[in-house]
């Protein structure tokens, strides 16, 4: 069944009202009718069914059903930094990444970042990031919408990685040294609900002064395996084998 998050929390309401873009999305794009069925998630992640109730021309309602009983979130918070790639590479990272179960996707400045960030469209843009999270969240049968930042500085990303139980950072050099041993290491020594912060490159890599400021504030080098990953693959794959160590090898 389709899925839509609201925004709202659950307060054991018997239904739910939804308008906007949802509605439109129900009405027209699904074109459900009374007594289709479909998932609602509240903003404290607790998901149930509904079944609509009554169509008018701005909303629809929509009686409570029963309650979802799988936990569909990985057991594990992931943040994933990147350096601001080039295109819509970072909507791909933050569409993909949603899908794999990330918590947070926050976009930094990079030395090497060819895209100079215009402040003036960061409004437009965040709105643009939001929506493909929420899209993909839904796609994916999320329980909680991955929160997306507007770009930090380096300085603000270090700030920032004080909240987290293990930073990482993805390092082009470390892979070509055939470095394997610390990502393994620390998803392995990691515990369910540790917070753990990846940080990735643009697309000409992370300069050593980046990577000389990151290690002194924390952060532990790894390679991601033998292979050279573009910048929007290396943050899936490491979001697949985080997936693979905790929750199909439980």
């Amino acid at each position: 069944m389709q899925r839509y998050f609201i925004d709202e929390a659950f307060n054991n309401q018997k239904s739910v009202r939804i308008s906007g873009e949802d509605f439109h999305h129900i009405t027209r794009v699904m074109r459900m009718k009374e007594d289709d069925m479909f998932w609602v998630v509240f903003k404290d992640g607790k998901a149930a069914s509904v079944k609509i109730s009554q169509i008018s021309d701005s909303y629809i309602e929509a009686d409570m059903i029963e309650f979802e009983k799988a936990d569909k979130e990985l057991p594990i918070y992931i943040a994933i930094a990147s350096g601001l790639p080039k295109g819509d590479k970072f909507e791909w990272i933050i569409q993909k990444g949603t899908e794999l179960g990330a918590s947070e996707f926050i976009p930094f400045i990079a030395t090497r970042s060819v895209v100079k960030w215009e402040s003036r469209k960061e409004s437009k843009k965040l709105e643009r990031w939001n929506k493909i999270a929420k899209e993909a969240a839904e796609q994916s049968h999320r329980q909680f919408l991955p929160f997306v930042h507007s770009p930090y500085t380096i300085n603000e990303l270090i700030q920032y990685s004080d909240k987290f139980d293990w930073k990482i950072l993805a390092y082009e050099e470390a892979a070509k040294e055939d470095e394997q041993s610390n990502f393994v290491r620390i998803i392995q020594s990691a515990k369910p609900k540790d917070k753990i912060l990846i940080v990735f490159g643009p697309e000409g890599g992370i300069t050593v002064p980046e990577k000389n400021e990151l290690t002194s504030h924390g952060f532990e080098i790894c390679g991601l395996g033998p292979r050279i990953l573009r910048t929007e693959t290396a943050p899936l794959y490491a979001l697949a084998a985080i997936s693979y160590q905790f929750e199909l090898m439980r």
